[in-house]
Parts: structure tokens; C-alpha cells; sequence
């Protein structure tokens, strides 16, 4: 086998592929690992944990007494280089492949026919077949001025060792509004920029504006339904043109998605197009004879736990063996804002989109004793398709909102009766039994 891409799901499969005895190869021109360890899911969670800590510092009044808090990113900027990335360095990480008895190439991959890649010179022909998981990269608007300029994307951001005064984000989804708060609890003035009506378009309309009154409430600004276009940079400063109206700052902080690594990647030397949005795959990962394809690139979810389940698909169907194909049905997302957004299956619209008959529960997660305890906001919506009395999709935001998804996430994809989720007991007092609740709204 030929793996290109090692990121978490490649990585995962490569090793596991080794160690049933196969000769395997992996690829990357990056780091090993891919955005998720360096520059996605763990540093930027480590942000997260650090702001939230100085969030809760500042709760401690009226509650527990008094604190003299003095933020300093320091500590944070340093634990992301010396315990989560090893300073940007995937030697670990290469050492640990090897050792699992991968053949492991640093350089670009390219395709040059079935089941045949060629890495700087050399070409690789795969007896059984190769695996694509190039995965993502940060996408820039087409916006007038913004090449040429220090702009930052998340992987600046993530590696930053200084925080600026100001700083505008152009998006509001996951990694915007996770940084924006973020930053903003350190001290920054803060401006997040979203085309769309609202933040987290995504979700629920009433995840986005909780989310949006809390980071108002913070000082966060928040401009919705306005479009950027054109951005100018000088003597330290950004100036961004909001179609007449301007806001300026001293960084500028580029989240409005990714961009999959497909280009000169050889697809079309086996029959597809590589002009494409995403590499299509049936149920069991597959996108051509010979030749797999799992992680962002498939467009099922830009998600590192969505790679990780495809590697496991994809590595039963190359091994021969049974077991269950792919089933995006309960797909679960986390913004690890705070409070937390997390969701799974389908929304409201979606779900009537759909065509189903819907039935539709909610409830105050604040409301709640344990929300009434931590002075928390939030909420659980849950969305019923009643013809079949089961879940489709759930919605919970609060603190430990991703917490909170399991026993949801479960209920989705198990398809658990409605009927037989309201007779169970809930433990009191809990941020989860505010399903309960909800779950007594169905209406």
C-alpha cells in the first residue's frame, strides 16, 4: 500500500495496515500528524483551556470570594511549543510510523496512473493500492489587497508567542469564534466579520445567538451579513473596507474555511477530476479501483474524528474483512467555545429540508439546577423525526456541551425510541438531564 497524507486518519491506517504484515509506504510533504496536532485540535484547545481558566477566575466574585487575575500569554505560547507540537517538530511522530514498521517518504505525491505514485524521482507501484488523505488547507477569500499582506490564518494565530492590541477575524464559524473569544479573555479588542446573517450558520439559530449575546456581552464585536472587500495594510496596521464601512487592527485574522489539497495531485490519471471539491468514495471508502480515499477530502466532515472512523472503514475493506460501512447519519461537532456548541445529525431546518415530519424539544439549560448552581447558559434542542419516534438531531450548549452530545450522539445513530429515551433515569443534579426536559417539549 501507498498512503499520501498522514494526518490522523492516514497515520492511523498506515500503522494499522503494517501491522497486519503489509508492505507500506507513507507520504507527506508536511508534518506527520497533520493540522490537528500542530495547528488544530490540540494547541488551539490549549488556548481555549487558558482563557477559560481566566473566564473562571473572573466568576470567582460573588461565588468564592475575590482574585487579583493578571493574564500573560507566555505560558500558553510556551506549552504549545514544548508539550503539544515540539516546536513544529514531527520527529516524534515519524519515529513512532517507523517503528510500526511503515516506509515513511517526506515529499510531494503525485499519481501517475493506477496504483502507482511517484515522491521527488522515484515511483512506487502498489500491488494492492493507494490511499488519499491530503486533507485541508486554509482558504483566503478572493478579497481586493489581502495577498501581500502579513495576514494570519489559523496556524499563525496558533503559533503566535505575542497577542496584538487589536485584532479583526474575518468568519464566524468553529476556529473563529474559538480564537475571537479567546483572544479577547487576554486582553485583546476584538472584531469578528461574517457574511452570513449570523455566527455558526451551520447550527441552530438559537445556538448562534447565544453564542453571539455572550460574546457581546464579553466586548467582542460582532458584525453579521456583511461582506469584506478590501483590505490595505500599512505601517502596522490592518484597514478592512466592510463595503463602505471600515474597522481596522493591528492583526487580521483570515477563518472563512478550507481549501482541500487536491491540485497536481495526478486524479486525472485515474479517471477523475481534479478540479473537484471533494474526491467522491462509496461506503466503504472507496474511489476507484486500487485507490481509497479518506479524511476532509471525501467532504463528509472536516473533522479529525470523521478521518479516524474512515480509516477504520477503508482498513477493513483493503484487509477483506466485514463490519459496518460509512454512516454519516449521527456525524457529532464541537465549537469549544464557551459555552460549548455542540450538535449532532441534523437541525431543524435540515430535517424539514428533508422532508420528514418533524416534532421539535427544547429547554434552558440554565434553568436547570445544575445550570442554576454554575450560573451557566445554555440549552438541549432536540429534533424528532415522529413518523419514526427517534431522533435525527440534537443540539446541546452549555458548559461541558461536548460532554453533554453523548448520550445524544448515541440516541441518533442507535435510532433509540423517543419513548424509551423519556423513561430512563437521569441523574440529578446534571448538565445532562436537561435532556429529559427537552425531551418532555417534544411538541
Amino acid at each position: 500500500m501507498v498512503v499520501i497524507g498522514l494526518g490522523p486518519g492516514g497515520e492511523a491506517l498506515a500503522t494499522e495496515l503494517a501491522g497486519t504484515g503489509l508492505d507500506v509506504v507513507g507520504v507527506d510533504r508536511r508534518l506527520v500528524g497533520g493540522e490537528c496536532p500542530y495547528y488544530g485540535c490540540v494547541p488551539s484547545k490549549m488556548i481555549v483551556r487558558a482563557a477559560d481558566l481566566l473566564a473562571e477566575a473572573s466568576r470567582v466574585q460573588g461565588m468564592a470570594g475575590d482574585v487579583d487575575l493578571t493574564a500573560s500569554w507566555q505560558p500558553v505560547a510556551e506549552r504549545i511549543s514544548n508539550e503539544a507540537t515540539d516546536d513544529w517538530d514531527d520527529q516524534v511522530a515519524v519515529d513512532r510510523l517507523v517503528d510500526a514498521g511503515v516506509g515513511f517518504v517526506r515529499g510531494h505525491a503525485r499519481l501517475t496512473g493506477p496504483r502507482t505514485v511517484e515522491v521527488a524521482g522515484q515511483t512506487y507501484v502498489a500491488r494492492i493500492g493507494v490511499v488519499l488523505n491530503t486533507g485541508t488547507e486554509p482558504a483566503a477569500p478572493p478579497v481586493d489587497g489581502l495577498d501581500g499582506t502579513p495576514y494570519w490564518t489559523n496556524r499563525e494565530a496558533i503559533a503566535a508567542t505575542e497577542l496584538p492590541a487589536s485584532l479583526v477575524v474575518v468568519g464566524g464559524g468553529a476556529v473563529g469564534v474559538e480564537l475571537a473569544q479567546a483572544f479577547a479573555r487576554f486582553g485583546v479588542q476584538v472584531t469578528v466579520v461574517e457574511v452570513a446573517d449570523r455566527i455558526l450558520a451551520p447550527e441552530e439559530p438559537e445556538s448562534s445567538q447565544l453564542l453571539t449575546r455572550v460574546l457581546t456581552r464579553e466586548g467582542i464585536r460582532v458584525l453579521t451579513g456583511v461582506t469584506v472587500k478590501e483590505v490595505a495594510y500599512d505601517d502596522g496596521q490592518f484597514t478592512v473596507d466592510l463595503d463602505g464601512r471600515t474597522v481596522t487592527a493591528d492583526r487580521l485574522l483570515v477563518a472563512a474555511g478550507r481549501r482541500p489539497n487536491l491540485a497536481d495531485l495526478g486524479l486525472e490519471t485515474v479517471g477523475l477530476d481534479p478540479r473537484a471539491r471533494a474526491v467522491g468514495v462509496d461506503e466503504r471508502m472507496r474511489a476507484g479501483d486500487g485507490l481509497w480515499a479518506i479524511g476532509d477530502i471525501t467532504g463528509k466532515g472536516a473533522f479529525t474524528h470523521v478521518s479516524m472512523y474512515q480509516a477504520s472503514v477503508a482498513a477493513r475493506d483493503i484487509r477483506g474483512l466485514g463490519g459496518p460501512t460509512a454512516d454519516y447519519r449521527a456525524v457529532p461537532r464541537v465549537t469549544f467555545s464557551d459555552p460549548e456548541i455542540a450538535a449532532v445529525g441534523m437541525t431543524e431546518r435540515q430535517a424539514r429540508a428533508a422532508g420528514l415530519r418533524v416534532r421539535v424539544g427544547s429547554t434552558d439549560l440554565g434553568a436547570s439546577a445544575r445550570g442554576w448552581i454554575h450560573r451557566g447558559e445554555g440549552l438541549v434542542k432536540l429534533v424528532e423525526d415522529a413518523d419514526r419516534g427517534v431522533l435525527v438531531g440534537a443540539t446541546a450548549v452549555g458548559p461541558s456541551g461536548g460532554e453533554v452530545l453523548s448520550a445524544l450522539a448515541v440516541a441518533v445513530h442507535a435510532e433509540v425510541p423517543t419513548a424509551t429515551l423519556g423513561s430512563m433515569i437521569y441523574a440529578y443534579p446534571t448538565f445532562h438531564r436537561a435532556i429529559e426536559s427537552a425531551l418532555a417539549d417534544l411538541s
